[in-house]
Formats: C-alpha cells, sequence, structure tokens
C-alpha cells in the first residue's frame, strides 16, 4: 500500500524533532505536526526559560557577595519586564533555529492538531484557521511524541491558580508567592522567585522536598532554602483558595492549620501526558495510568504506532525523549536496532543551592543491596564563600558496593552541581570502580576533586 508519508511525528517537542529529522538523514519521506510553537515544553515553558530565569536570580547575591572580594557595593533593582522580554526573544530565536532544522531536513511540518482516524490515517486540524478543511495524511509508521501538561489538584478555588506555563507570562512580578508542591518544577520556581525578589511560601504534603531524590540532596537543599527565607510549610495541604481584595486566600490543614495569602498561587503538583483529543481509540493504541504503553522499542499496542518521550511516563527528561526517538529512528529507519538504557540517567534540579544526581540513591542501593554498601560523603564550605562571608555548604557523595568496589550513585548540592554530575555519569555508565574514582588526580582547588579524594 502507498502512503504519504513513510514516518508521521504527532508533536514537535525535542524528541519528536529529534525523530524526524533522524529519520529524514536514513531517506525516509517524514512529516511531523504541531499547534503550537517549535520546540515542545523544554524550549517554551521549561528547561530554557526557567534556566535563564535561574541565572537571573543569582545576580543579587553575586552583588553582594563581589563585596567580601573588595568590590564596591551595587544598587541595583529588577525590571521584570525586560528580564521576561529577553526570554521571550531567545525563545523565539529558538523556534526559527527549530523551523530551519525541519527545513534543512526536508522534514514537512503541518500547522495544527493531529487526531487517528484509523492505524495509518490522521486528520490535521489547522490549529490557526478554523475555517481551513482539515487534512487527511497516511504513514506507514506514526510516532506519538506529544508530551505532557500540568496537573492541576480538585480544590475549591484551584480555578484562581497559575502553573509552571504560566510562571513565563506574568505581566509583573509578585510580591507574594505560594507554591503548591514539593517536586523539582516547585523547588527551582521556589528558588528563581526568592532569588529575584518575591516572598515565597512552599506547602508541601511530606516532611521533604524533592521525593524520589536520595535523602541527603532533600535534606541539604532544603535547609538551605529555609536559611535563604523561603517558607516551607511541611506535611500540610490546602483544602481551599479564595479571591479576596487582599489576593489569594490560602487555607491549609496538616500540621500548618492557617492561611496564607498570595498574589500569585502556582500548582506544581506534577505533569500527565497529553492524550486527550488524539483518537487513541481510533488506532488501537493502549494506555495504561493516563499514559502510552509501549515496549523496550517505544512500540506501542499497534505495531506501526511508537511513542516516546512525556507522554509514556518513563524518565520524562529532554535528554530522554531525544536517545528514544533516535533509537527508534536508528531501529526502524538505520537498521541499527538499539534499545534507551534507562540505567544511570542523570538529572537536576536548578534550585539554590544545585543538585544533581545519577545512578542509585542510597535507599535504593541499600534495598537492593543490603549492608553490602559502603557510603562516602564530604559536606563543607567551598572556596569561594570563605570571603563572601555566607555559610553555604556543598555535598558530595559516592554510593558503593563494597563486594565488587562498583560506584553505584553520585551524588552533589552545591555550584555547577549539573556540570560535574555530568562528567560522574560517564563514569558510572561505564561501569566505574571506587578504585578508579582513587586512582584519578583531582584539579586544585575545585569541588569536583572531592569526588576522587574520598575516604
Amino acid at each position: 500500500m502507498s502512503y504519504d508519508f513513510d514516518l508521521f511525528v504527532i508533536g514537535a517537542g525535542s524528541g519528536g524533532i529529534a525523530t524526524a529529522r533522524r529519520a529524514a538523514e536514513y531517506g525516509a519521506k517524514v512529516g511531523i505536526a504541531e499547534f503550537s510553537s517549535l520546540g515542545g515544553t523544554c524550549v517554551n515553558r521549561g528547561c530554557i526559560p526557567k534556566k535563564l530565569m535561574v541565572y537571573a536570580s543569582h545576580f543579587p547575591d553575586m552583588f553582594e557577595e563581589a563585596q567580601g572580594y573588595g568590590w564596591s557595593p551595587v544598587a541595583s533593582t529588577l525590571n521584570w519586564q525586560t528580564m521576561i522580554g529577553a526570554v521571550h526573544k531567545e525563545l523565539e530565536r529558538l523556534n526559527g533555529v527549530y523551523q530551519r532544522m525541519l527545513d534543512n531536513s526536508k522534514v514537512e511540518l503541518l500547522r495544527g492538531y493531529a487526531k487517528f482516524l484509523d492505524p495509518h490515517t490522521l486528520e490535521i486540524v489547522d490549529s490557526a484557521d478554523s475555517s481551513t478543511p482539515a487534512r487527511k495524511v497516511t504513514a506507514d509508521k506514526i510516532l506519538i511524541a506529544v508530551g505532557g501538561h500540568p496537573v492541576m489538584p480538585d480544590i475549591p478555588g484551584i480555578e484562581h491558580a497559575s502553573t509552571s506555563d504560566d510562571m513565563f507570562l506574568l505581566p509583573e512580578q509578585p510580591k507574594r508567592l505560594v507554591i503548591l508542591g514539593g517536586g523539582y518544577i516547585g523547588v527551582e520556581f521556589a528558588c528563581i522567585m526568592k532569588g529575584l525578589g518575591s516572598e515565597v511560601t512552599q506547602i508541601i504534603r511530606k516532611e521533604k522536598i524533592l521525593r524520589g531524590f536520595d535523602e541527603d540532596i532533600q535534606t541539604l537543599v532544603q535547609e538551605a532554602m529555609q536559611q535563604h527565607g523561603i517558607r516551607i510549610l511541611d506535611s500540610s495541604y490546602p483544602t481551599a483558595i479564595e479571591k479576596t481584595s487582599e489576593g489569594l486566600k490560602v487555607t491549609l490543614a496538616g500540621k500548618y492549620q492557617e492561611t496564607v495569602m498570595a498574589d500569585v498561587l502556582l500548582a506544581a503538583l506534577g505533569r500527565q501526558p497529553n492524550l486527550q483529543n488524539l483518537g487513541l481509540e481510533n488506532a488501537g493504541v493502549e494506555i495504561d495510568k493516563k499514559a502510552i504503553t509501549v515496549d523496550e522499542y517505544s512500540r506501542t499496542s499497534q505495531p506501526n504506532i511508537f511513542a516516546v518521550g512525556d507522554c509514556t511516563d518513563r524518565i520524562n527528561l529532554t535528554p530522554v525523549a531525544i536517545n528514544e526517538g533516535r533509537a527508534f529512528a536508528d531501529t526502524e529507519f538505520g537498521g541499527k536496532s538499539r534499545i534507551m538504557s534507562y540505567e544511570n540517567v542523570p538529572s537536576a534540579v536548578f534550585s539554590t543551592p544545585e543538585a544533581a544526581t545519577v545512578g542509585l540513591t542510597e535507599a535504593e542501593a541499600r534495598e537492593k543491596y543490603g549492608d553490602a554498601l559502603k557510603i562516602y560523603r564530604a559536606r563543607f564550605k567551598p572556596l569561594y564563600h570563605t570571603l563572601t562571608g555566607r555559610d553555604e555548604r556543598t555535598m558530595v557523595k559516592l554510593v558503593v558496593d563494597q563486594t565488587t568496589d562498583r560506584v553505584l550513585g553520585a551524588h552533589m548540592v552545591g555550584p555547577y552541581a549539573a556540570e560535574i554530575i555530568q562528567g560522574m555519569a560517564i563514569a558510572l555508565k561505564m561501569g566505574a570502580k571506587k578504585a578508579d574514582f582513587d586512582a584519578t588526580v583531582g584539579i586544585h582547588p575545585s569541588t569536583a576533586e572531592e569526588f576522587v579524594t574520598l575516604r
């Protein structure tokens, strides 16, 4: 049977675009549908704009810390509109880059929403012009790469809350920000907005933030956030949100039975796949727990339909979606069968201080290896802060299997943690042993050298 495309991709986020371009490199005729800006969540509503705001939030501390090195005091104020405008200008530039990448790869972009009519047929409805007739396209293989969206809790008055998507669109900086949720999104925005000068209150159901991360990371980041003036109300949850003339009134239950006031209330309570209106039932694609079910080759229950990225709810990170997509393209179009490995995938939290991790947490390793573990840990004031006067702490940690001497996990809290753990990830991926770390000469003076001097 003849099809319009060898591969059609639904969703032009990082994973979808990477897959489309890789398949096109192998000679496939590829189409891709997107109703919004190119680059998906990461480029437009996540990684990139958030990291730019992280940088912006660090300047007030840098101005003050510079005095310890002999610089005169700096009087500076933030122009919110200028910062947000500069961020959006960069996002526009990146969208242009993605468009050129698709054009250069000869991938046809169809603007609109895609919906399955059957396993090989899609209907594309123009998102910009509802009067334009829907276009039907057929494809031998179809890849779903639609990402996810923020989850809103069922709380009276939740319609007054904002999501992480909205934080980059605020017309002015909120003086009072209340955040629901202790995951990495909530933690990052708490640190960003506090650094920019907002009063920040974070409400979490558990005793500690960053559930699923190593306990030392949880503890040290939470202590630092509180030391920096972020109020964390643990073991508490909202029961009602009310819009008043003085702002949003959030009523709490649990450990802190009180009300807190906010100019903006950020609901950062997780994300779930964007599966609404895809017509998956028309294609026989199965879902489980609101995510698309896939095998190790990213194949769905329909043999010609595949899915990668957050819509499969495996490891929801941009580089993972890209790797999954390229593995699919290599296998299906490049004659290079391979699968994505989910072991030793590094990740970071761009909080203040920054945290990063790769491999098993101490708790995970103890559950798997029992008493065979040995933990190597150092907590210290970095050299930079010996002159700033700040009581900031950095932590480095290795989790080691004593039986084999293999390093099972590496964790860090402190400046440039993500940059340092990226290098540690290569070592763990290669099966490095503690003896390999010990035999490596450190770079002095640096924080990274602590990983090779732990005893």
